[in-house]
């Protein structure tokens, strides 16, 4: 996998021994006589850790261990809560294997799942097991192999940003009328909901005045537009929480289904705007690591909203507001992570910097409120 993987962080670490011996009894059929685990970690995320766990024999030849790997038996990755938070349906690892349970035979490019654990003794936390899959993940910068041939970036990223879109609107086509994804959200006043529990989150998480940001929750709540036909919600969906083929031209899986539920699509939508950075957005939006949708050939915000109407036949003439509200909940879940920093709750010194990037998210949602376009 071209994304790749660090040692494990202080205060992050999984007892290997403990994992290697409930994973010999939920899981016999990966777990070789004489077996040991090798853990890494994926660096990237700023919510769930997430781990590279290989099952490999003590002294299997290096050819062996890869030729297991490519197979996907061997390379598993692990899903666990961070220290400091709360309970809550964001860092429910049952929920969000339940969910991964349901997508993986609906067509919906998921991450097959295969194991959870409840017992936070085992390694300190509820987790759960899915396979490891292969590709590339695209953060701050595209692969040196695409480097190499500059003149075909731009026509790459807009195929991707067109794969994008599909992908998307493929996952609100998903039936949601049966169980177990119906009773994963309630769509009745979903958006009135989302736009009132942020403001108490974003009031909760405050270390300091943004007056631009509190002037964003009184302006969307006087804005919500009424209720539209309900979808499956991934409520994360970015670039970062795609596995892509190494070309770039499909998408293998989407990751980071803790937020996921049903409701408003447009909801959805307003989140992945908010998280694609165009070339004249502040600098710092970089910081999320995201600046790729910003490279030419990407497609703009408004000429996504545009593709994801016409994929699916729906007016997204209120886009702005979508938009806003994305910018918004940005900016809160940033502003909670920045939190968990200054409370010593977390060394990774990636979040020292999210205070500015709240800032830059409120005034931002300022003005997509004040100017009504994306």
């Amino acid at each position: 996998m071209i994304d790749g993987t660090i040692a494990l962080r202080e205060g992050e670490q999984v007892d290997a021994g403990a994992l290697l011996a409930w994973l010999a009894r939920a899981l016999p059929e990966l777990v070789p006589a004489g077996a040991r685990l090798l853990i890494r970690q994926f660096p990237a995320g700023f919510s769930n850790l997430t781990y590279l766990v290989t099952i490999e024999r003590e002294h299997e030849r290096e050819h062996e261990r890869e030729h297991e790997r490519e197979h996907g038996r061997r390379a598993l990755v692990l899903r666990r809560p961070p220290r400091g938070v709360k309970t809550g349906v964001a860092h429910d690892m049952g929920r969000e294997h339940g969910i991964l349970t349901a997508l993986h035979p609906s067509g919906v490019p998921v991450p097959k799942p295969l194991a959870r654990c409840d017992d936070a003794a085992v390694i300190g936390a509820p987790f759960y097991l899915m396979e490891h899959v292969d590709g590339v993940i695209l953060r701050g910068t595209l692969p040196a192999s695409f480097t190499e041939n500059a003149a075909a970036v731009p026509g790459t990223l807009a195929a991707l940003s067109q794969t994008f879109v599909h992908t998307l609107a493929q996952l609100h086509a998903v039936d949601v009328a049966t169980e177990p994804l119906a009773s994963l959200g309630r769509p009745e006043g979903y958006v009135q909901r989302q736009v009132q529990g942020w403001s108490k989150r974003w009031i909760a998480a405050r270390t300091e005045e943004v007056p631009a940001l509190d002037g964003m929750a009184a302006w969307l709540e006087a804005h919500r537009p009424p209720d539209r036909a309900a979808t499956l919600v991934h409520n994360d969906f970015k670039l970062d929480n795609l596995v892509l083929e190494p070309d770039l031209s499909r998408v293998r899986a989407i990751l980071d289904w803790e937020m996921a539920t049903i409701g408003d699509p447009l909801m959805d939508l307003g989140t992945s705007l908010a998280y694609w950075v165009e070339a004249g957005d502040a600098p710092i939006f970089r910081a999320l690591g995201l600046g790729i949708t910003a490279l030419p050939g990407n497609m703009t915000r408004a000429e996504l909203v545009q593709a994801y109407g016409a994929h699916r036949g729906i007016d997204v003439s209120d886009a702005p507001f979508y938009y806003t509200f994305g910018l918004f909940k940005v900016a809160v879940i940033a502003q909670q992570i920045y939190a968990r920093h200054v409370q010593g709750l977390t060394s990774d010194p990636r979040f020292g910097v999210l205070g500015e990037v709240v800032k830059a998210l409120g005034m931002a949602a300022q003005q997509a409120a004040e100017q009504g376009r994306v």
